[in-house]
Formats: C-alpha cells, sequence, structure tokens
C-alpha cells in the first residue's frame, strides 16, 4: 500500500487535516502515564461572537472531507467510514442541538462514529466552526424573512438577549421557535399567529444574532508591483519586506495577487520555478455548497523568491492558494479570501526547504503496539510519533516490500500496509513515496502487519530510531515475558480489557524483543467490537488509532464477522433512520449510484438481523 494513494494533495488540505485524539475525561490512564495531549478544556460558550467566515475556512479543510461540503454527511471519507455520519445539513437533525453540544462534540470527539477531538484547534476556532455549522442548514432568504417577521412582530423587542453567548450557546433552535411563540421573562410572546415555516425562519435569525458575520479580513496592500522583480536578488524575500515600485492599476472587479517564496535551502531558488496560482469560488445559486475551483494559472517566481499576478478577477469571498513543485515534491500555501472590493490580495508566504532522504533527523516521541488475537492470525499495530524539526523536507521513499527506511516491520509479519493517524501533520504525496516537511506538529502513521497463531509468540521488532519507552498492549489471557518490561497491570477501558506493558527506552539499530505466552480469555472479539476495542484503547494513551482507510482495511478482512456481529447500530429504528437518510442523499445526487446500492444493501441486512432479534 503506498502513501501517495492515501494521502492526495487537496486543496486546503481536507482530507489530511484533523484531529488528535486524547484521553477521555472517565478514564483512568496506567500508573505514571503521562498524556502528550491534555484534553481540550470545555468552555461552554464563547468568549467573543463566532466568526461564520473563519469557521467556513475551518470546515472546509476539516470537516468536509466526512460531512460534505454542505454537511449531509456525504463526504468522500464519511461514506466509507461504514458508519453514519451527522448530516447537520438537514433541518430536523440541526434543530434540535445546540452550539454547545456541537462545540462539546468539536472538542471531545465521537470516537464511536470515528470523530476524533479536533484539539489542534483554539477554543475561539472550534466556536466558529460550529457556527458555520449552524448555517448549513438554512438559506439566504429563511433568515431574511425571519428577520423581516421579527421586525415587523416584535418592533420594540431588544436583541440583546440573543446576542448573549453565554445564554444563545444553550438554546437550540426548537427552543427559540418556543421564545417567539411563547414569550420568556426576557422576551414578550410575538409568533402566536406565525405559521410553522415562519417560526423556523425567525428562529433561524435569531441564531444568526449571536454569531460575527462578518467577511474575513485582507491584508493590506503593499505597493510592491506585481510582475517586477526586486531590487536585490541575492536576498531571500520577506513577506513583511517587499519592494516598494508603482503597483499596476487594475481594472475594475480585477485584482493584482502577491507572493512570496522564503528561502530556506541555503542555495538559490530554482531558475524558473514556476507557481500555480489557484481560485475557488462558491456557487452563487447554493450557498451552502462547498467552493469549486474558478481557475489555475501559472507564473514565474523572481530570483529574490516574490511572485505576482496581475489583472485576476477578484469577486469577494474567492479563495486563492499558491503551489510549487520542486523535486517531485508539491508544496501548497495557506489560503486567503479576497475581501468586496477587494484590488490586491496578498498570499501567505510558503517556505521552501532542503530536500533530503537522509531520516536520521527524525525524532521519535512515541511508540505504541497493539495485539488482537483473531480466529487464525495474530493483528500487530504500532502507532508511531515523530517530529521532523530539522530544517529539510525529508523524502521517504517506500519499496517493493512496503517498508520505509526508518519504520520496520516484526519478523515473520506480512500483511503489511501504513495508513496516516488523526491529526498528524500533513505528509506530502510523491511519485514513489512520501515526503515530511518541517513541522512543530506531531506526524503519526500506523503500521499494521499479522503474524501466526500461536500459544507461545517469539515477537521481535527491530527499530532505526531510538525511542524512549514502548507501550504494549495484549489482550488479557496473554502475558508478554521480557525482564526489560514492567507491567502496568490490566486496565479496563470503557468495557475494554488490556494487559499494559511498558518497555525499557531502545537504541537506534535495537530490537524490541520478547515472548507472547497464552491465549486470550473468552473468544476471539468480533469485528465491531475489537475495532472500538482498539479505537479506545488508543485514545487513552493520547494518539489516534485508526483512520477511515485502516478501519477500512479491518472490515474487508472480518467482513463475515461483520455480518455476524453489529454493533454499529442500538435499534431498528436507527438501522431505518439511515436507511432514509441514505435514500435522501441518493435522491439529491450526494452519492454515487454504486455507493449508494452497496451501503444500502448492508443497511438493510443489518436492519433484517435487528428485526430478528
Amino acid at each position: 500500500m503506498k502513501l501517495q494513494k492515501i494521502l492526495p494533495l487537496v486543496f486546503l488540505a481536507l482530507f489530511l487535516a484533523a484531529c488528535n485524539v486524547t484521553l477521555a475525561e472517565d478514564i483512568t490512564p496506567p500508573p505514571g502515564y503521562v498524556a502528550p495531549t491534555p484534553a481540550p478544556t470545555l468552555v461552554l460558550y464563547p468568549a467573543k461572537a463566532p466568526s461564520v467566515a473563519n469557521g467556513e475556512a475551518i470546515y472546509v479543510e476539516k470537516c468536509a472531507a466526512c460531512h460534505g461540503a454542505t454537511g449531509l454527511g456525504d463526504g468522500e471519507q464519511g461514506i466509507q467510514l461504514g458508519v453514519t455520519v451527522r448530516a447537520f445539513g438537514l433541518p430536523e437533525i440541526a434543530r434540535p442541538a445546540s452550539p454547545a453540544q456541537y462545540y462539546t462534540m468539536v472538542t471531545r470527539g465521537n470516537l464511536e462514529r470515528f470523530m476524533p477531538p479536533f484539539a489542534s484547534l483554539s477554543d475561539q476556532e472550534r466556536w466558529d466552526v460550529t457556527a458555520f455549522a449552524f448555517t448549513l442548514h438554512t438559506t439566504p432568504a429563511q433568515i431574511a424573512r425571519g428577520k423581516e417577521l421579527f421586525a415587523q412582530n416584535c418592533a420594540d423587542c431588544s436583541t440583546d438577549y440573543f446576542k448573549n453567548q453565554q445564554v444563545m450557546s444553550t438554546l437550540t433552535e426548537v427552543e427559540l421557535a418556543r421564545i417567539a411563540k411563547q414569550g420568556n421573562d426576557q422576551i414578550p410572546a410575538f409568533g402566536a399567529e406565525l405559521d410553522e415555516d415562519d417560526l423556523w425562519a425567525v428562529a433561524a435569525y435569531l441564531r444568526t444574532l449571536s454569531f460575527d458575520n462578518s467577511p474575513l479580513a485582507t491584508p493590506e496592500p503593499s505597493a510592491q508591483t506585481p510582475g517586477q522583480p526586486a531590487a536585490s536578488a541575492a536576498t531571500p524575500a520577506s513577506p513583511e519586506a517587499h519592494p516598494a515600485v508603482p503597483a499596476v492599476e487594475p481594472q475594475p472587479g480585477f485584482g493584482n495577487v502577491r507572493g512570496a517564496i522564503e528561502n530556506k535551502t541555503g542555495q538559490s531558488l530554482p531558475a524558473g520555478l514556476v507557481v500555480t496560482l489557484s481560485g475557488y469560488d462558491h456557487d452563487a445559486n447554493d450557498p451552502n455548497a462547498g467552493p469549486v475551483e474558478a481557475f489555475s494559472t501559472d507564473g514565474t517566481v523572481n530570483a529574490d523568491g516574490t511572485y505576482s499576478f496581475d489583472n485576476i478577477e477578484m469577486p469577494a469571498s474567492r479563495i486563492f492558494v499558491a503551489r510549487v513543485q520542486v523535486e517531485g515534491v508539491a508544496l501548497q500555501s495557506e489560503f486567503v479570501v479576497a475581501e468586496a472590493g477587494a484590488q490586491s490580495v496578498e498570499i501567505p508566504t510558503l517556505t521552501l526547504y532542503g530536500i533530503t532522504e537522509d531520516t536520521s533527523g527524525l525524532v521519535m516521541d512515541g511508540v505504541q503496539v497493539i495485539f488482537e488475537y483473531g480466529a487464525d492470525a495474530i493483528s500487530v499495530y504500532n502507532l508511531y510519533s515523530f517530529r521532523n524539526p530539522t530544517d529539510a523536507i525529508i523524502v521517504v521513499p517506500q519499496d517493493a516490500s512496503g517498508e520505509i527506511p526508518f519504520i520496520k516491520f516484526p519478523q515473520g509479519s506480512s500483511g503489511f500496509g501504513f495508513e496516516p493517524m488523526q491529526d498528524s501533520a500533513p505528509f506530502v504525496p510523491t511519485e514513489n513515496g512520501f515526503a515530511i516537511p518541517p513541522s512543530d506538529k506531531n506526524y503519526g502513521l500506523v503500521a499494521f502487519a499479522s503474524l501466526p497463531l500461536d500459544n507461545t509468540v517469539n515477537f521481535s521488532q527491530p527499530f532505526t530510531m531510538p525511542v524512549d519507552s514502548v507501550n504494549v498492549f495484549t489482550p488479557v489471557g496473554v502475558a508478554l515475558i521480557n525482564a526489560n518490561a514492567t507491567d502496568l497491570g490490566v486496565q479496563t477501558i470503557q468495557g475494554f480489557t488490556y494487559q499494559i506493558y511498558e518497555t525499557d527506552s531502545l537504541t537506534a539499530g535495537e530490537s524490541l524483543t520478547f515472548t507472547l505466552s497464552g491465549n486470550p480469555q473468552g473468544t476471539p472479539a468480533s469485528a465491531g467490537a475489537s475495532n472500538r476495542g482498539l479505537l479506545i484503547g488508543a485514545a487513552a494513551l493520547g494518539l489516534a488509532l485508526i483512520g477511515g482507510g485502516l478501519w477500512l482495511h479491518r472490515r474487508e478482512r472480518q467482513q463475515a464477522a461483520d455480518a455476524e456481529t453489529n454493533e454499529e447500530f442500538e435499534s431498528a429504528d436507527e438501522v431505518m433512520d439511515a436507511i432514509l437518510a441514505l435514500d435522501d442523499l441518493h435522491g439529491m445526487k450526494k452519492i454515487s449510484e454504486q455507493a449508494y446500492r452497496k451501503r444500502r444493501a448492508e443497511l438493510k441486512e443489518t436492519l433484517k438481523r435487528e428485526l430478528e432479534k
């Protein structure tokens, strides 16, 4: 399995930016354990009005892959997960929910639905994306209608109550509609005569009063002439210090786009380095739809790293992003959004590093090994958390065996594969592997393989990088025999029990060796149960275990067991709801025919089993 097949470079990193699974507050960690990323603290109302525009940018980057561009649960990854993804773009789903509930979900995640917490976002950013999520089930026309009705029926009413963040974070739109109809101690009843549609319109409008609906700010324009090289080609470009020269006067409705490459390679930039500028727009007829590419054009980077594009069409809210490719590695800038009437846009600086295949600069921060005993094999999952603190992009080739230079598989294993972990800093795909740019964030990979099933297993795992310690999870009943391993005891985590061990530090080139003896207590776990057990077990140690791709990998291997035991739904009613939601998506042409038929067949089988219980 090549990582470039599962790590596509998609606009705004749709499929790679995500979330760090952290220790749930009701789980007791193993003795001496210190979580690398503490769970974010819940602050159940925002410090300031959440920005819908900033929330939209975050949603496109981190949420649309699963929840879909319009919040219908039809994202490419969401469809493949095999569980029902919340469709908060549907009014019947969004109206009974409060912002505090959505914020809590974003902060803490929903591990049983493969949604880990978004610890990589600040508290305000989590409120921002929550605010945007609440716009997906409404339309501008509905909100305008609600505003008009509020003005007509409650002209003397103060809106301060509906701007109070502490109050509004707890209110659902069902409760807002009830306030409009019945009143409360702060607001008189004014909607008793309104029909249902008008009540919902008023509730949708009242919700917007607690949000910041202003567009994202655009950086102040600089006097640099787009397209003109700087005076000195020897000085690396800086985003704060572009030369001041007369600007090209753009046509009405158009503007100049400028940017710079910060050169940290230690050498001159490649001659004729091409930069690609892309613009993305929203569908004017469907404001809830995701952005689509409006144009893409190439330009040349000047010797000092600056680049520019003159007279680029610049409608309000157009999203701009720049890309360059060096030695087979594609790098992408952060995005910027044009304001209404803007005639200048500054692309965030894109840093270019040296490129090397030397992986010795990587630092391994943590390793976990999880064993799962099946009917005819032992599955081994190695979770690696590491950093690239160097000043070089490390290109990692993948050979025919499936191994990569800095991670080896257990001796005697087979069925090798890799997947990125959630909240990993984004990898960059290359022709025969992937690249690891310098980053303050940790990278994460989960490697999976199989060992022959036996009562006694001599395990040997080579390490090419030093690691302070390794945590090993075994089923209860399977003992780990190694004089240098510390038994941390049995740990029950939300109903799933593990025997946990911690090993001593390992040097580069050393192998982790021990013997597994015995058999798991009880029968082999069903696919559904083992998926959840592994996921929660990883969460208890502060790392994500299963991304969508790994879940699918294991699901294919244990499909027969899935058919016998299904813990995805708690009742037949839930299965029926999932079928109806799937039919709605298919009717709106939001899901392919093949995916629809396959998923519907699965749900029908599930419903049959639920009804037979």
